[in-house]
């Protein structure tokens, strides 16, 4: 608790309490430029935002342009520096289109030599190579239940098996006993393909058990971004060239495999829902040949900042991200086909704009530098954050929090809130003081199964060992009923991802209005404190990623 009990007036900031009861004295131009916050110009950032003259801000098309033109001019007009490349508000992000071939094969032979020919788009889909436009390979098949080696957690699929230059069988998922933030990490894709490369795996091969359930459709592609010599260097579907195969198989071509190894497949995910894996080897080999083409594109993060007043710390950095890219033109819904993404993420913009105007206003800054970084790609797979903290346009050892704002959902007051991935550090102790500062209450996730964690850009930082969260409402509610969940799973089942999205009377400005306030507060209070945020000893997340400064 020692690190909240420290002075810093000269930057207009007094933490005072244990942490059970944290309060902050700001002093008055800070308090002054906080209470300026207008909801109306939150609402006018969303208005312009999700236009249709924007087309759905889909990366690579001139209404993402106009978003990036948008920020870069209101960047301007608050006098926030440029952050970007070569003295520019931007960062060139590129990004590659793979699409699967028109035919693909797979065959799978039993030790016998009997062969099982698969329908294409039927019995199995294959994901496109992001690299390779032409791919053959045979090798056996292994069952790893469910990709999972975390033998800190008392769990290890791989435990007892020789994958080495083997094709693994996984089904998605993580034991019931994981906490939602390692579930939710174990179960991602990138995390599977990973562990299955650094195993020895050349392949991986997602099973189903729902006989109902058929191969993911692929046709529409898969997206990767490119690091600054052409290769790929970050993709949800692609890890390494060591796999060289990703596909998906329906559930009777599963029971196949299983036959002869005493594993049923209808019980076996309960199995390994309690803990208890059932990896085995496979009598049977797979043979696949499989094609990929490209469409490579360009966009760009935009990115501004404030300079800290301090000229040590002033060299280190807090990041407020918000995605700026929606998913463009698509499937008409009610006669609709623009999908604005207002909620999603025209109002996560509207808040860092409006975090950096409160920035902007003060006249004494705080001690470390902010940047602010509205990201492209989101809804592609994190691939324009994924980039940043990766090749950050600052010394990626200098950037020491980041504090994401991604579909606030303001439908309803605010009064309570959800620190994703606070817990993992010291940032909950930020969010604590900040919340109690404006009154509002913090709370567990209200919707652990969201697996919301690692689906916005902060897990991008959380990556490269970077301290991140996501602030989410809470369950709050004015009638004491506390079940916002709620309203928002009905919001959500008309508006999320739908044209539906769009700039309406769903608002509550005043609630967008808590949460740039809460936003400030928090990166406020991390670029005053003289020690960096640090995980919690001993955590998931920090023994996996945290680096050793």
């Amino acid at each position: 608790m020692k690190r909240f009990l420290f002075l810093a007036l000269s930057c207009g900031l007094l933490l005072q309490g244990s942490a059970s009861a944290q309060s902050l004295a700001l002093e008055k131009p800070v308090e002054k430029s906080l209470k300026k916050v207008k909801p109306n110009d939150i609402k006018a950032h969303i208005k312009y935002l999700a236009d249709d003259r924007l087309l759905g801000r889909k990366p690579g098309t001139e209404g993402y342009q106009m978003a990036v033109d948008y920020v870069v001019e209101h960047y301007q007009k608050a006098g926030i520096e440029p952050g970007g490349e070569n003295g520019t508000y931007l960062q060139l992000v590129r990004l590659r289109q793979s699409f699967p071939g028109k035919e693909a094969s797979m065959v799978i032979a039993d030790s016998m030599g009997t062969a099982m020919q698969l329908t294409y788009n039927k019995d199995f889909s294959v994901y496109p190579h992001a690299e390779e436009p032409e791919v053959s390979i045979e090798a056996p098949l292994v069952f790893a239940g469910y990709g999972i080696s975390a033998p800190d957690l008392g769990y290890d699929d791989y435990a007892g098996i020789d994958v080495t230059g083997k094709i693994v069988v996984v089904l998605r998922g993580a034991p019931a006993s994981f906490p939602s933030t390692v579930s939710a990490y174990s179960r991602d894709m990138m995390t599977v393909l990973k562990i299955a490369a650094e195993k020895g795996a050349v392949g991986v091969i997602v099973a189903n058990t729902n006989p109902k359930a058929g191969v993911p459709n692929l046709q529409g592609g898969t997206y990767s971004v490119m690091d600054p010599n052409g290769k790929v260097a970050v993709s949800r579907n692609y890890v390494s060239d060591k796999i060289r195969v990703l596909a998906s198989i329906n559930s009777s071509t599963f029971e196949q495999l299983l036959k002869g190894t005493g594993i049923e497949m209808a019980k076996v995910g309960e199995q390994l829902q309690q803990g208890k894996p059932a990896s085995t080897p496979l009598a049977h080999t797979l043979r696949t040949n499989y094609t990929s083409t490209y469409k490579d594109f360009e966009s760009h993060n935009v990115i501004g900042k404030i300079t800290g007043a301090d000229p040590q710390l002033q060299n280190e950095y807090v990041v407020h991200s918000a995605h700026l890219d929606h998913v463009g033109v698509g499937r008409a819904v009610n006669g609709d086909s623009i999908y604005n993404g207002a909620h999603d993420n025209a109002s996560g913009v509207a808040s860092v704009l409006e975090i950096a105007k409160i920035y902007s206003r003060l006249s004494e800054k705080p001690k470390r530098s902010v940047l602010f970084v509205m990201v492209t790609a989101e809804e592609m797979g994190l691939l324009g954050s994924a980039y940043f903290a990766r090749f950050p346009t600052v010394p990626v050892e200098q950037i020491v929090a980041n504090i994401n704002t991604d579909m606030p959902t303001i439908i309803a007051p605010l009064l309570s809130v959800v620190g994703l991935g606070a817990n993992h550090s010291s940032l909950e102790n930020e969010v604590a003081a900040a919340a109690n500062h404006l009154g509002l209450a913090v709370e567990e996730d209200p919707e652990p199964e969201q697996m919301r964690f690692i689906r916005s850009d902060q897990y991008s930082f959380v990556m490269q060992g970077i301290p991140a969260l996501h602030i989410k409402y809470g369950n709050k509610t004015k009638d004491g009923l506390n079940n916002l969940n709620k309203q928002v799973e009905q919001w959500r089942a008309v508006h999320y991802h739908k044209p539906q999205d769009n700039f309406n009377d769903t608002f509550d400005y005043k609630a967008g209005k808590k949460y740039v306030q809460l936003n400030f507060l928090i990166s406020y209070q991390v670029a005053n404190n003289p020690q960096r945020p640090s995980w919690k000893a001993g955590d998931f997340f920090g023994s996996r990623f945290g680096r050793q400064l």
